[in-house]
């Protein structure tokens, strides 16, 4: 006879599932059971519900099939519910499979009850709780197939007396559906776009996540019309090697080169991208957008010439009308303008850069204590990580530098929690992503306020042997909140972290530590980090007063930097 679990778990190791992540709880006993007896599956027991959902989101977002992640009752489903937000906002296809209290005790406020059906209302794209056997197969279908049909998360709740009921005899396995085929946008509308390109002078491509499928197109348009091409964060890892028509990012983590491209071109064409931060678009141009969601079609900005279809599709009907031979003289001053900041950048990734007299003038105002710069431990990973290595990393500062100093060339992959925004998703993400393949290296840029959220989780990496190198801004700051805060003419308060000596913690977990307080010091221990066959936690003590500039600084920031600085100062002296 087959339980309820039995056909689950195997149903899911049959589509391909090889990763289930969670906490075991007594409700969720028979399913963890039945993972136990399938040798196709691996179970990865976290420290918190919170991680694991993090891990399945990475997993989904890096291979577009489904990821699991268990939580049992109330506690435990609360959890995971961060970790899924995650996962809902990258658009990425996650089953939650959720404990719940037997059934003779629902609705009766029994211990550790809650209510999921409501706890789950807005993160998931489908929200049932499985209470007798003739609902299977089809209720876990229709988990699954709405998952991976609306790319989000499905959540099916399983009382604790459900689990371990015996199915009648002859039940059939469930069929998932494979997603249907991507489409082209319509004939009439690709029509007018070309039309609009041909008569365009100058023209500037957006692009994002949404095109990593249409390299060859996107890279062949951007010729054909000579355009400069901002990227999104989430398309870095994509697009990075387009040098003769990338300018880099805008918005916050932006460049002077990326808001001239934007600025400067007659036509913004938008290639699967709904970059959210509307105060760095452009006025006054004509926008065209292409989305297979069309949704998303003018939310940011105002569209002209909308196209909801494949971008792939779309463009390999769109090249063909486009005309060439367009000036490069926008291109080239963007592409310059690009150069000449990258050099400048590259200055601060120097480790002698605080012995020369720039950088001694520099560092009297923004690093007295002659921290290490944390430009130079993005641009040392950078040189030192292998060529197909994923990369994750925590919102703020750490996604700064690694968007700046890391290159997505040849293999490489990217994620983070770049639509959430949330703290404590690299190191858990890249838990997910080296779950995947134990011999492809994986980076997580963490932190040190995100890192100590979910420090517990160390633990995992050691336990499951997931070989992860941490790269650990330690610069006892929430540096993002830090920089916000001086930005507005505050003075920071309540950034200051208290850590203890990181790689001293890690190895007590059993994690190679490598504690790095120098600049001369940081490509040797980046070496060792890869050199290492096993996880390694690198504390490397940065700069807390390293400003990231956006690309177009207001005078009203300006003023508030210098505000918050000098009342800082004055603080510090009383």
């Amino acid at each position: 006879m087959t339980t309820v679990a039995e056909l689950m778990i195997a149903s899911l190791a049959d589509y391909g599932v090889t990763t289930v992540w969670g906490v075991v709880g007594d409700a969720l006993n028979p399913v963890t059971d039945a993972i136990r007896r399938e040798d196709r599956l691996e179970w990865v027991g976290t420290r918190h519900e919170e991680a694991g959902a993090f891990a399945a989101s990475a997993q989904a977002q890096l291979t577009g099939r489904l990821a699991v992640c268990m939580g049992t009752v109330g506690p435990g489903a609360i959890h995971l519910l961060n970790g899924l937000y995650d996962a809902k906002k990258s658009h990425a296809p996650v089953l939650a499979i959720i404990g719940q209290v037997p059934r003779e005790e629902r609705g009766s406020d029994f211990f550790q009850e809650v209510n999921n059906d409501v706890l789950f209302a807005d993160v998931a794209v489908f929200n049932q709780t499985l209470t007798d056997t003739d609902q299977l197969p089809e209720l876990l279908e229709q988990a699954v197939n709405t998952a991976l049909a609306r790319s989000g998360v499905a959540v099916l709740s399983i009382p604790g007396d459900v689990g371990a009921l015996e199915l009648p005899k002859g039940v059939r396995s469930p069929r998932f559906v494979p997603t249907p085929p991507p489409a082209p946008a319509s004939g009439d509308d690709v029509r007018a776009v070309a039309s609009v390109l041909n008569a365009a002078d100058k023209v500037t491509l957006l692009v994002g996540h949404g095109a990593r499928d249409a390299h060859d197109e996107v890279l062949a348009l951007a010729g054909r019309v000579a355009a400069p091409m901002v990227l999104t964060l989430k398309a870095k890892d994509a697009f990075d090697d387009a040098e003769d028509f990338e300018v880099g990012q805008s918005g916050l983590i932006g460049n002077p080169a990326a808001q001239a491209a934007f600025e400067g071109g007659d036509v913004l064409v938008m290639l699967g991208t709904d970059f959210p931060y509307r105060n760095f678009y452009p006025t006054g141009k004509t926008v065209v957008q292409i989305d297979v969601r069309g949704e998303h079609i003018g939310r940011r900005t105002p569209v002209d010439h909308g196209l909801v279809g494949d971008t792939r599709l779309t463009l390999q009907a769109l090249l063909p009308l486009v005309e060439g031979g367009k000036k490069r003289k926008h291109l080239e001053h963007c592409l310059e303008e690009y150069a000449v900041w990258r050099r400048l950048q590259a200055r601060l990734t120097d480790p002698d850069h605080g012995r020369t007299l720039t950088g001694r003038l520099r560092g009297k105002l923004d690093n007295r204590e002659h921290r290490i710069r944390p430009e130079l431990v993005a641009a040392v990973v950078d040189r030192h990580a292998p060529a197909d290595a994923v990369f994750t990393s925590d919102t703020g500062m750490s996604t700064v530098w690694l968007s700046r100093f890391v290159r997505m060339t040849g293999g490489r992959r990217l994620i983070g929690s770049y639509n959430l925004g949330s703290m404590a998703n690299a190191m858990p993400q890249a838990l997910g992503a080296q779950a995947l393949d134990r011999s492809r290296a994986t980076v997580a840029f963490c932190g040190d306020g995100g890192l100590t959220m979910l420090l517990g989780d160390l633990i995992t990496a050691v336990t499951h042997d997931l070989r992860v190198k941490l790269v650990v801004f330690d610069n006892d700051r929430l540096g993002m909140v830090k920089l916000e805060m001086e930005q507005v003419g505050l003075p920071e308060f309540g950034t200051v972290l208290h850590n203890p000596d990181l790689a001293r913690v890690a190895e007590a977990i059993g994690m190679k530590g490598i504690r790095v307080e120098k600049p001369e010091d940081v490509d040797d221990a980046v070496r060792q980090a890869f050199a290492h066959d096993g996880p390694v936690l690198l504390d490397l003590v940065t700069n807390p007063d390293e400003i990231a500039v956006p690309p177009k600084p207001s005078l009203e920031q300006m003023k508030g930097f210098a505000i918050a600085k000098t009342r800082e100062i004055l603080d510090s002296a009383e």
